[in-house]
Protein backbone atom coordinates (compact mmCIF):
# COMPACT_ATOMS: atom_id res chain seq x y z
CA UNK A 1 0.00 0.00 0.00
CA UNK A 2 1.21 3.49 -0.80
CA UNK A 3 0.40 4.76 2.71
CA UNK A 4 2.49 2.05 4.36
CA UNK A 5 5.47 2.73 2.09
CA UNK A 6 5.30 6.53 2.35
CA UNK A 7 8.65 6.97 4.16
CA UNK A 8 10.37 4.99 1.38
CA UNK A 9 8.39 6.88 -1.26
CA UNK A 10 9.64 10.18 0.06
CA UNK A 11 13.24 9.01 0.28
CA UNK A 12 13.79 9.01 -3.47
CA UNK A 13 12.37 11.00 -6.34
CA UNK A 14 13.40 8.26 -8.76
CA UNK A 15 11.85 5.41 -6.75
CA UNK A 16 8.94 3.68 -8.48
CA UNK A 17 6.81 4.30 -5.37
CA UNK A 18 7.62 8.02 -5.55
CA UNK A 19 6.36 7.97 -9.12
CA UNK A 20 3.18 6.25 -7.90
CA UNK A 21 2.72 8.96 -5.27
CA UNK A 22 3.06 11.71 -7.88
CA UNK A 23 0.68 9.88 -10.24
CA UNK A 24 -1.88 9.48 -7.44
CA UNK A 25 -1.55 13.15 -6.55
CA UNK A 26 -1.75 14.22 -10.19
CA UNK A 27 -4.88 12.15 -10.77
CA UNK A 28 -6.68 14.06 -8.00
CA UNK A 29 -5.06 17.43 -8.66
CA UNK A 30 -8.04 19.14 -10.29
CA UNK A 31 -10.35 18.00 -7.49
CA UNK A 32 -7.93 19.22 -4.79
CA UNK A 33 -7.05 22.54 -6.38
CA UNK A 34 -3.69 24.06 -7.14
CA UNK A 35 -2.96 25.45 -3.66
CA UNK A 36 -3.51 22.09 -1.97
CA UNK A 37 -1.46 20.28 -4.59
CA UNK A 38 1.40 22.77 -4.28
CA UNK A 39 1.39 22.28 -0.51
CA UNK A 40 1.51 18.48 -0.93
CA UNK A 41 4.36 18.88 -3.40
CA UNK A 42 6.27 21.19 -1.03
CA UNK A 43 6.07 18.49 1.62
CA UNK A 44 7.15 15.82 -0.87
CA UNK A 45 10.10 17.82 -2.19
CA UNK A 46 11.22 18.95 1.29
CA UNK A 47 11.94 15.29 2.03
CA UNK A 48 13.00 14.18 -1.46
CA UNK A 49 15.54 17.01 -1.72
CA UNK A 50 16.91 16.36 1.76
CA UNK A 51 15.75 19.65 3.25
CA UNK A 52 13.74 18.15 6.14
CA UNK A 53 15.15 16.99 9.47
CA UNK A 54 14.18 13.53 10.77
CA UNK A 55 11.52 15.11 13.00
CA UNK A 56 10.15 17.10 10.07
CA UNK A 57 10.11 13.94 7.93
CA UNK A 58 7.89 12.27 10.55
CA UNK A 59 5.47 15.20 10.50
CA UNK A 60 5.46 15.27 6.69
CA UNK A 61 4.82 11.52 6.45
CA UNK A 62 1.85 11.98 8.78
CA UNK A 63 0.43 14.87 6.77
CA UNK A 64 0.85 13.16 3.38
CA UNK A 65 -0.45 9.90 4.82
CA UNK A 66 -3.55 11.77 5.95
CA UNK A 67 -3.95 13.14 2.43
CA UNK A 68 -3.74 9.79 0.66
CA UNK A 69 -5.82 7.82 3.19
CA UNK A 70 -9.45 8.21 2.00
CA UNK A 71 -11.16 7.49 5.34
CA UNK A 72 -10.28 10.44 7.54
CA UNK A 73 -12.17 13.12 9.50
CA UNK A 74 -14.24 13.99 6.43
CA UNK A 75 -14.19 11.05 3.98
CA UNK A 76 -12.67 12.19 0.68
CA UNK A 77 -15.55 10.84 -1.41
CA UNK A 78 -18.08 13.19 0.24
CA UNK A 79 -18.66 16.72 -1.06
CA UNK A 80 -16.09 18.91 0.64
CA UNK A 81 -14.19 15.80 1.67
CA UNK A 82 -10.80 17.28 0.86
CA UNK A 83 -11.31 20.36 3.04
CA UNK A 84 -9.77 18.73 6.09
CA UNK A 85 -6.87 17.40 4.00
CA UNK A 86 -6.18 20.89 2.64
CA UNK A 87 -6.24 22.30 6.17
CA UNK A 88 -3.73 19.74 7.43
CA UNK A 89 -1.36 20.39 4.52
CA UNK A 90 -1.64 24.17 4.89
CA UNK A 91 -0.92 23.98 8.62
CA UNK A 92 2.09 21.69 8.21
CA UNK A 93 3.60 23.72 5.36
CA UNK A 94 3.15 26.87 7.45
CA UNK A 95 4.88 25.32 10.46
CA UNK A 96 7.89 23.71 8.78
CA UNK A 97 10.70 25.99 7.63
CA UNK A 98 11.98 23.30 5.23
CA UNK A 99 8.90 23.91 3.07
CA UNK A 100 10.01 27.53 2.53
CA UNK A 101 13.36 26.50 1.07
CA UNK A 102 13.68 28.16 -2.37
CA UNK A 103 14.62 24.87 -4.06
CA UNK A 104 11.59 23.12 -2.53
CA UNK A 105 9.24 25.94 -3.51
CA UNK A 106 10.60 26.04 -7.06
CA UNK A 107 10.26 22.26 -7.53
CA UNK A 108 6.69 22.27 -6.19
CA UNK A 109 5.69 25.24 -8.32
CA UNK A 110 7.23 23.72 -11.46
CA UNK A 111 5.44 20.38 -10.98
CA UNK A 112 2.14 22.13 -10.21
CA UNK A 113 2.54 24.28 -13.33
CA UNK A 114 3.17 21.11 -15.35
CA UNK A 115 -0.10 19.62 -14.05
CA UNK A 116 -2.26 22.76 -14.08
CA UNK A 117 -0.76 24.62 -17.02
Amino acid sequence: SLALNLPKVLASQTNQSATCFKVALASSAKKMGRATVENALKLFYAVALGKASPTQVSIIVGALGYLIFPADAIPDLLPGGLTDDAGVLTAVVGLLACCSDPEVEAAAKAKASEWFG
